[in-house]
């Protein structure tokens, strides 16, 4: 208002402003355009490597004639891999970038850079070149070396290659990739950690029945491997690992009961999930709003919205705060057992205390309005269209299949003109920036 009444006056709000604060609004004005400009150049170098022929024909001149060292900082290097990765472009592309980068910037190269690069090349099966850029990283850069590139090489191994590559590979990694640095629990847990992420627990098991003594096991290890049973489906061999630890002396934290509770949630043994609740506060160790959450699923899965609501009201009695998750949880809840007004007044409410809504709120709202006893009604049908296109206007697009169902019901509803404005509710290709 102070604004428009100046402009009303004839009163020039910028003449009349401080000298250093003008400085500072176009300090910030170079910035925002210097921002603009770097992510053209970002899209446009994207563009060029990936409709390059490499490697029928060389990319670093492409590179030379377009990438002038001063344009490669930190953030354009990560950002362009970023964009590469994301469009599931050629690794030997992505190692070329890498490289050039590598060889004409005066700045040393971040790790998240070498990660993505590795990620990119892991992706698409190109060991030989991995192992050979870990070992130009070792010799030119290794304090990049670290425990994520570690575990980003052995779990595409693990997921590709055989159990016994990727006890090679761990071998290779301490004698010749990560010299000088002695392997002890954590790369240990790395290990572990590549098998149970690929849900290969016999394996996992293997590696911890034969190793455990060279190594020193903690109660990350405990959970790591916990973590992997639960993943795997697998509650009688979650309990059973568990007690195992449990006598060989492994102390278990608030971690390793949200994995077992999450594990009995997710198969409906709701009761048993609440014993361990329990068991937890017994033990002294405070649950955390994560606990919480996975318990107001459990109630969710087995249909007892009153369970639901008790715990979720437990929050703030506990002095913890509710996230987005947790109101999900509830709203799930809701849904399942068909109240989708409450859950709809729930999305309200965290609209009142400033709780965004993220793309699982929208996608839990959306299906709860479509499987309704209503199901084929035409103001179920419009409350889910309002509902994609509110998602739509905060930025955030619905799966494939979530699409389709909208499509089909807005058929069978005969709200044909919809059907227009429906082609920008999908993804666009995904890209990571």
């Amino acid at each position: 208002m102070l604004l428009l009444a100046r402009l009303k006056s004839g009163t020039n709000p910028f003449t009349q402003t401080p000298l250093k604060l003008r400085f500072s609004l176009v300090s910030l004005s170079s910035q925002c355009v210097s921002s603009v400009e770097t992510d053209i150049d970002i899209d446009r170098i994207t563009k060029i490597i990936n409709n390059h022929p490499y490697p029928d024909q060389p990319l670093q001149p492409a590179l030379l004639q377009n990438i002038p060292p001063t344009l490669l900082s930190t953030r354009f290097v990560e950002n362009v891999l970023g964009h590469l990765f994301g469009a599931h472009s050629n690794g030997l592309k992505a190692l070329e970038f890498f490289n050039y980068s590598l060889h004409h910037s005066q700045l040393c190269p971040s790790s998240d850079a070498f990660e993505k690069t590795l990620h990119i090349l892991t992706r698409v099966r190109y060991f030989d070149k991995a192992w050979e850029l870990m070992a130009k990283i070792s010799s030119m850069h290794p304090s990049l070396l670290t425990l994520k590139s570690m575990s980003i090489m052995l779990s595409k191994i693990a997921k590709f290659q055989s159990y016994e590559d990727v006890l090679a590979a761990f071998e290779k990694m301490e004698t010749d990739i990560f010299v000088g640095r002695k392997f002890r629990t954590d790369e240990f847990n790395v290990l572990l950690k590549a098998f149970c992420t690929q849900r290969q627990m016999k394996e996992a098991r293997s590696i911890f029945i034969k190793m455990h003594s060279r190594f020193s096991p903690n109660t990350k290890t405990m959970n790591i491997l916990l973590l992997g049973f639960k993943e795997a489906g697998d509650i009688t061999a979650v309990e059973l690992f568990y007690h195992e630890l449990a006598r060989r002396g492994f102390k278990p934290n608030c971690i390793t009961y949200n994995i077992r509770i999450d594990a009995y949630c997710k198969r409906g043994c709701f009761a048993d999930a609440l014993r361990l609740f329990e068991e937890m506060e017994r033990a002294n160790l405070s649950p955390t709003l994560e606990t919480i959450t996975t318990l107001i699923h459990g109630a969710g899965v087995v249909r007892n919205p009153i369970k639901a609501q008790q715990l979720f009201d437990e929050i703030h009695l506990r002095n913890l705060l509710p996230d987005t998750g947790a109101y999900n949880a509830l709203m799930s809840s809701l849904i399942r057992s068909k109240d989708v007004q409450s859950a709809v007044a729930l999305m309200d409410e965290m609209e009142e205390k400033h709780i965004k809504h993220d793309h699982m709120t929208y996608h839990t709202m959306f299906h709860g309005l479509m499987r309704t006893s209503a199901l084929c009604s035409r103001s179920r049908t419009t409350e889910a269209f309002e509902c994609s296109l509110q998602m739509l206007e905060r930025g955030r697009h619905m799966s494939e299949a979530s699409f389709r169902t909208l499509e089909n019901f807005l058929l069978q509803a005969g709200e044909t003109d919809k059907l227009t404005l429906t082609e920008s509710f999908t993804p666009p290709p995904t890209v990571n920036r």
